[in-house]
């Protein structure tokens, strides 16, 4: 890597302008703004950088700029490099689909409708992204229905009008056939202008205009002009209820929303036309490189907007730092008024919410295909390899979790990942004695120590042998590359000394603390700082996080069955025996009270008597319960 100060600039300029970092290989790594050059540039050659930031300034062995004359010119300029060069440090949108738009050529003598998903030729007015192309398709057989307008390609619509002779779709009605003079010019440019007002504005002043073109017609005997009139209002009307507008007929926006985890972020985009919700589109972004002061939303209104016309109001979940300067930049690519806002209340904070909540499933969805990639399992395992400075892949990892609620009904659960993915038939559940004086620390030796030794016993055992005589299959035969612990300092040294204490030391050991999500080695004074982003971080949160669930359920359902013990208990004449098919038949103190006679009655042993007695010793239990209704404490009986 360069050293930054061998290509640190000199007489930098004050003026407003864009900025480029090259590599070795000539190639534009990252691309950014200034109000003034000299201050922003002199900031990526301190002493206090950021990972991220001084990872891209030693990548980078020189730098140029361009000035302008305004901010906004300066926006325009790095929107347009970043889009020319993909820079590796700049925000890159991950999006496999090719989404499919509605098309009007209105440019054209004698414009034509069609779908495309090629870039946007000017003179051409688009209409979407559509997120799903059969409701496109469904959209476009009704749109000719109603605006016969031409769909033809443009040889066939020469050869047409050469032979005279229309296409089928003249002939069932779904093209106004100009091509053979059925329709003028005039009129069916028309036809394409009220398709253009239908799709941008309410239909309901088109249905208007029609009715009264029919009420006119009729009125001069004109019946089967009267008569397509009426069978285009019934199908604007029915297109009109099948959509999909449960918002305010006023809202023309475009709506964006973030959902941010730690390796990636995705962001989602409604559109929305007269209340209806035209067309949506999801990005995923990797933030593996992406520098600690970028804004998403920024760079998401760049590409946006950049190759298309942006709508009146922009409604987004957080306003980025530049929010002024960006509006002032929208209105200019617009050429009317764009207001850029962040909605506080009321339907449209609701309609971001919904949009927030779609980024969220994208990204769930790109994170579990993503989670079966083995190349990303093992880009993490090695990277977890290296910054543990292990002798080999953690190819088994077993991390262990305590869950207890102020030391009662202790738990431990187990889970194992394979390969970077959970392995869900070796996960193991421990319970541990409560009356044994057990804290956090103390509980995951004992766990550790019952795991290892049951290791030790079953190593040398033969699986082939002893399945082939009948006998099952060792559980715990298998030792792990490494074991993960869920906490910090103090319950990392509890299972390093459990493992010494069996003579292990051959298995890596870590623990990974939440608050600040440090990574400790034993018997070290300062835990390991994985990068925010990286894939291995990621890998060992998800392990962590699936072996609190793991313990969480566990916890819960020891918990029920221990209050419905203490309850059992204090119900008069119920055995051991009794008591045992209670807790077997509803296994929770809810499911027990809210049980009827009959269902206490059919359980073995128990009969219709003392069910009675026992809904009735419940409820007296219930009544000795007294609550100040001020206070809400609950006061002795």
């Amino acid at each position: 890597m360069a050293d930054p100060q061998s290509y640190r600039p000199s007489n930098l300029p004050s003026d407003p302008g864009v900025y480029r970092f090259f590599d070795k290989n000539e190639k534009v790594i990252y691309v950014g703004k200034a109000k003034n050059i000299k201050n922003r540039l002199n900031t990526y050659f301190g002493n206090n950088l950021q990972i991220k930031t001084r990872r891209m300034v030693n990548t980078a062995v020189r730098v140029d700029w361009t000035l302008v004359k305004t901010e906004v010119e300066a926006l325009q300029l790095e929107f347009t490099w970043i889009k020319q060069y993909s820079p590796d440090f700049n925000i890159q949108f991950k999006d496999d689909k090719s989404y499919p738009h509605l098309a009007i050529d209105l440019k054209s003598e004698f414009p034509r409708l069609f779908i495309s998903r090629s870039k946007k030729i000017p003179g051409v007015r688009y209409f979407g992204p559509y997120s799903h192309a059969w409701a496109l398709r469904s959209t476009f057989e009704t749109l000719i229905k109603i605006y016969p307008v031409r769909t033809c390609s443009e040889s066939n619509f020469v050869s047409a009008v050469r032979s005279k002779r229309q296409c089928l779709l003249g002939d069932i009605g779904k093209c106004a056939a100009p091509c053979v003079n059925w329709v003028t010019q005039e009129e069916h440019k028309k036809l394409a202008n009220d398709l253009v007002n239908f799709l941008e504005k309410s239909p309901e002043e088109i249905s208007v205009r029609i009715e009264k073109e029919m009420q006119e017609a009729s009125q001069a005997q004109e019946y089967e002009k009267a008569g397509k009139l009426r069978d285009q209002l019934e199908a604007i009307n029915k297109a009109y209820e099948s959509t999909d507008r449960f918002l305010n007929e006023n809202i023309d926006a475009d709506v964006l929303a973030i959902h941010e985890e730690i390796t990636h972020a995705s962001l989602s985009q409604f559109n929305i036309v007269a209340g209806r919700i035209t067309g949506s589109r999801s990005w995923v972004i990797d933030r593996a490189n992406l520098l600690e002061d970028e804004s998403i939303i920024s760079a998401m209104l760049g590409k946006i907007y950049a190759e298309s016309k942006p709508p009146p109001e922009v409604l987004v979940d957080q306003l980025p730092e530049d929010s002024d300067l960006l509006q002032q930049w929208l209105t200019e690519q617009r050429g009317k008024s764009v207001t850029l806002t962040q909605p506080a209340r009321g339907e449209k904070l609701e309609l971001v919410q919904t949009v927030k909540r779609n980024a969220n499933q994208a990204l769930i969805q790109y994170l579990s295909k993503r989670a079966n990639d083995a190349a990303v399992s093992g880009s993490a395992l090695a990277e977890i390899a290296e910054q543990l400075e292990l002798a080999e892949l953690p190819l088994r990892i077993e991390c262990f979790d305590i869950s207890n609620i102020q030391g009662t009904s202790m738990v431990a659960s187990m889970v194992v990942f394979e390969d970077g993915q959970p392995k869900k038939s070796d996960y193991r559940r421990f319970s541990i004695d409560d009356d044994a004086g057990f804290d956090d620390t103390r509980a995951m030796h004992h766990v550790i120590t019952r795991r290892f030794k049951r290791y030790l016993d079953e190593k040398d055992i033969d699986v082939a042998e002893a399945t082939a005589q009948g006998g099952s299959r060792p559980k715990f035969a298998y030792p792990p590359q490494l074991v993960v612990v869920d906490g910090g300092k103090p319950q990392v040294n509890a299972a390093a000394k459990a493992l010494r204490e069996l003579g292990i030391t051959d298995i890596a050991l870590c623990g990974l603390a939440k608050r600040l999500e440090e990574v400790w080695l034993p018997n070290n004074s300062e835990p390991i700082i994985f990068p925010r982003h990286s894939e291995a971080l990621y890998l060992l949160q998800k392990v962590r996080d699936e072996a609190h669930r793991f313990a969480i359920n566990f916890h819960r359902s020891k918990r029920s069955k221990v209050m419905l013990e203490s309850l059992l208990d204090q119900i008069s004449g119920l055995g051991e025996v009794r008591r045992k098919s209670l807790l077997t038949h509803f296994g929770s103190v809810t499911a027990l009270k809210s049980a009827t006679l009959s269902e206490l009655s059919a359980v073995p042993g128990i009969g219709e008597k003392m069910a009675k007695t026992i809904i009735d010793q419940i409820k007296n239990q219930a009544e000795q319960v007294r609550i100040d209704m001020q206070s809400g404490e609950i006061l002795d009986a």
